[in-house]
């Protein structure tokens, strides 16, 4: 048999009879939502004056930038998850997220004074930043292994690090609603650290238990 062959045999394999692929996602996005948010209200909750911040245009570019990763990274994910992937199409999608990031730090850089840069991108809750995206992301990240594990991945690694990127975008986007910390300076430095946390983690789980 040709390998070619082989490998979209194995594939077709893994799916389940009567079950199909749009729904495995489906109710894995679904649920990756309900479980961060499960964890993000027992654990934090949204910020006291988010009704105020909701009115001002750094905290609400958070959440274009946290909603464009997630949705990305989660699409990106879906095509990784079978062997004759072709994710060069995906690519300028997946570059939405760090460019709205670099236009964010461009333009807060030239309306804030040079001497409190470092202070916003210090911000005050950095530390909690680095603790609740990971944790508010473990749920999902688990999630969608585990839906990876009905495809056939060529590239484990790189399959599981989309799903760390895409449980990251998911579990910013519900810390973005706590934190206060809107500049996007702080967004670009520690909301990246942490999701790269996740997408770390989500290349090594893959590795060991998305293989097939």
């Amino acid at each position: 048999m040709d390998t070619n062959d082989l490998i979209k045999a194995l594939a077709a394999d893994t799916r389940r009879p009567g079950l199909s692929m749009n729904t495995v996602w489906l109710g894995a996005a679904s649920g990756a939502l309900m479980l961060a948010g499960l964890v993000f209200f027992m654990m934090l909750g949204p910020r006291p004056d988010i009704a105020a911040a909701a009115e001002t245009v750094r905290f609400l570019f958070k959440f274009a930038v946290t909603g464009a990763l997630a949705a990305a990274a989660f699409a990106a994910m879906r095509v990784a998850a079978w062997p004759e992937a072709e994710l060069r199409k995906l690519l300028p999608y997946l570059c939405v997220a760090p460019l709205l990031v670099l236009v964010g730090v461009a333009l807060e850089l030239v309306a804030l004074p040079s001497d409190i840069w470092a202070a916003k991108l210090i911000g005050t809750n950095s530390l909690l930043c680095l603790t609740f995206i990971p944790l508010i992301g473990l749920a999902p990240l688990a999630l969608f292994l585990l839906t990876l594990r009905h495809g056939a991945p060529s590239r484990p690694a790189l399959s599981g690090a989309l799903a760390g990127l895409a449980a990251g975008g998911i579990a910013a986007t519900f810390y973005a609603a706590h934190c206060p910390d809107d500049s996007p300076l702080f967004v670009a430095t520690w909301y990246t650290i942490a999701v790269l946390g996740l997408t770390l983690l989500g290349a090594i789980g893959a590795r060991l238990a998305v293989r097939w």
